[in-house]
């Protein structure tokens, strides 16, 4: 059976911060301005393929002056399962690129878009996704950072964006060692998941645990929307402000499988209102802390997550870099 969240009792709360400046200069001040407990950054222009190195200096700060739970969320433009040979040559470059600066800055995590199939049909996308995303996995070395897949919205073709699709996903990648989850609500949301209630987050939340499990959940982007559900739109809006609303983000940090994982807001900024849905976000852990203290997990149990054989477009509202 797979092993809820219980290291950790509460999930820290984060957003992504800005750069520009320096990693740690820049983006350690805009996380003490909004009360962060964990950040997320990038490490190269996500709207480009540029691959510039780091600053020694920065990631030297970076890595001494903080405790703070670190992801990068790699470039938009990568796509493994394109079938432009070019764009994949480029995608799995910038991949290896994020997980290196990973290593360098010792970051929890590198987040990935999970790609479109463009043309083909989906299965002809995730046969070419499979074969790119293994060999850049198999090329990691042991101190390198786990690749965060992140499902889509369901635009444009999208290789995975519902929870079902997850488990697909990591079926034709083995279940590889390396491979973690990271959840956007809003995706999940455009997706068809409705977790604009309590009960409809914990369906979403409990449908992970039993396809995909509880110990493959590693990071949680926790974002409104302004989108309906099962609209394929990836339009990010302020906590509370958006169709999911704030108070089904409490079953966040109480449900088994999402209970102390790391959650960062990719809302509208800058600063004032990332403040603002970090804070609320907080409130919200409270009360689901104490509602999953009086209610207990009894009743819910996960599926094992498959392990490893023995051979092994841009979002609306996205933060600034």
């Amino acid at each position: 059976m797979t092993t809820p969240h219980t290291a950790s009792p509460l999930s820290p709360v984060g957003a992504h911060v800005p750069v520009s400046g320096g990693i740690a200069t820049r983006g350690l001040a805009y996380a003490a301005a909004v009360r962060a407990e964990t950040i997320q950054v990038f490490v190269s222009n996500p709207r480009s393929w540029s691959r510039g190195p780091g600053n020694p200096a920065e990631d030297a700060a970076l890595r001494e002056n903080s405790a703070l739970p670190l992801f990068i969320h790699a470039p938009y433009l990568i796509n493994l399962g394109t079938p432009y040979q070019e764009t994949a040559t480029r995608s799995a470059a910038s991949l290896e690129h994020a997980l290196l600066r990973g290593e360098e800055i010792q970051a929890g995590g590198v987040v990935v878009h999970t790609g479109s199939a463009v043309r083909d049909g989906r299965r002809e996308g995730l046969r070419r996704m499979r074969e790119r995303l293994l060999a850049v996995l198999e090329r990691l070395s042991p101190s390198s950072p786990p690749v965060l897949l992140e499902p889509m919205a369901g635009q444009g073709g999208a290789l995975c964006a519902t929870v079902d699709d997850v488990a697909e996903y990591l079926d034709m990648l083995e279940w590889h060692p390396k491979l973690r989850v990271c959840l956007d609500t809003a995706h999940s949301f455009a997706a068809g998941h409705d977790i604009s209630t309590a009960p409809g987050m914990r369906a979403m939340l409990d449908r992970f645990g039993e396809t995909v499990g509880a110990d493959r959940l590693e990071l949680v982007h926790a974002n409104d929307s302004k989108a309906q559900c099962a609209s394929n739109k990836d339009l990010h809006q302020n906590i509370g402000a958006g169709r999911i609303g704030a108070a089904p983000f409490a079953e966040l940090f109480r449900h088994p499988v999402s209970s102390g994982v790391p959650v960062i807001v990719e809302t509208p900024g800058p600063e004032t209102p990332h403040a603002a849905d970090v804070n609320t976000l907080r409130r919200l852990r409270t009360l689901g802390h104490t509602a999953s203290r009086e209610r207990g997990s009894a009743g819910w149990s996960a599926a094992p997550s498959p392990q490893a054989p023995a051979t092994a477009a841009e979002p609306v509202g996205a933060p600034a870099r």
